[in-house]
């Protein structure tokens, strides 16, 4: 079967993204998957970006040499770079673990049938062309008795404090570009149904969230996004759309007024899904 057209990565690889993304773990990103994971599994990581969360898994699948394996698969050489760069940065090699790092298309997997105990995506269905096959081609590779394991954000269930028209238009103009890739922001909301249409049967489904409250993470995330909305890969696509430049610096001021808020609350809710194959 031919694989669909890849949809565009709507965040691309700036470093206020990457800065982002690096504040991720294991715990705080894959706290659903945790209690199934043992040593000696061979763990497939789909999107693994910085590889923040790819190490906290390695560190429990394969904990020292001769035990289990990680394979960490980005879509772009560009991304792997940063797992890469954020592996040998934990350390991952001096501990006994080796990963091994592809480049590939979550659609068609260039990986035989049954290859993993374990296969795990973090925010990647909610940026790939058909979800179901996706699931599918994840499916495929984990071996009977082994799981599927995947969290993604879903937008439109987003909330904050203090009001702010401001980050209303951040979230209508970011729905409208990620569409407009080939994208569903809302995709934890949907998880269920994308794995229930590639064909599992035993599912267990469930959501978390992330707050951004205190300080330090209302400077991470608000700081983070007034950079991306002017200076990222959306900024790019925003503005040859037809956005303002205008319009964008006062949404990311908004960021930065809701950031310096002793008030201000983000909470982003996520779907989950454990398939057991």
């Amino acid at each position: 079967m031919t694989a669909p057209t890849p949809a565009t990565y709507t965040h691309g690889y700036a470093e206020s993204v990457q800065r982002s993304y690096r504040v991720r773990t294991a715990e705080n990103s894959a706290a659903y998957l945790l209690p199934h994971l043992r040593a000696g599994q061979d763990l497939l990581d789909v999107g693994s970006g910085p590889g923040t969360i790819t190490a906290g898994l390695a560190a429990r699948v394969a904990p020292g040499p001769g035990t289990g394996s990680v394979t960490a698969l980005e879509v772009a050489e560009e991304a792997l770079a940063q797992t890469r760069a954020g592996l040998e940065a934990a350390g991952l090699g001096a501990s006994g673990v080796e990963a091994s790092l592809l480049v590939g298309d979550v659609h068609a997997l260039d990986l035989p049938d049954d290859s993993f105990d374990v296969v795990h995506a973090h925010q990647v269905l909610q940026h790939v062309a058909d979800p179901v096959a996706a699931l599918r081609e994840m499916i495929r590779v984990c071996r009977p008795g082994g799981v599927v394991a995947v969290r993604d954000a879903d937008y439109a269930s987003f909330a904050w404090f203090p009001a702010s028209p401001g980050l209303e238009e951040w979230a209508r103009l970011y729905q409208q570009a990620a569409r407009a890739n080939g994208g569903e922001p809302d995709a934890g909301r949907r998880l269920l149904s994308w794995a229930r249409a590639a064909g599992a049967t035993d599912v267990v489904a469930t959501s978390s969230t992330w707050c951004y409250a205190d300080d330090a993470a209302r400077e991470l995330w608000g700081g983070s996004w007034a950079e991306r909305i002017t200076g990222s890969a959306i900024a790019v696509q925003l503005e040859a759309s037809g956005t303002p430049r205008a319009d964008l610096e006062a949404v990311a001021q908004a960021w930065r007024d809701w950031a310096a808020s002793p008030d201000g609350w983000f909470n982003i809710v996520h779907g989950e899904v454990l398939i057991r194959v």
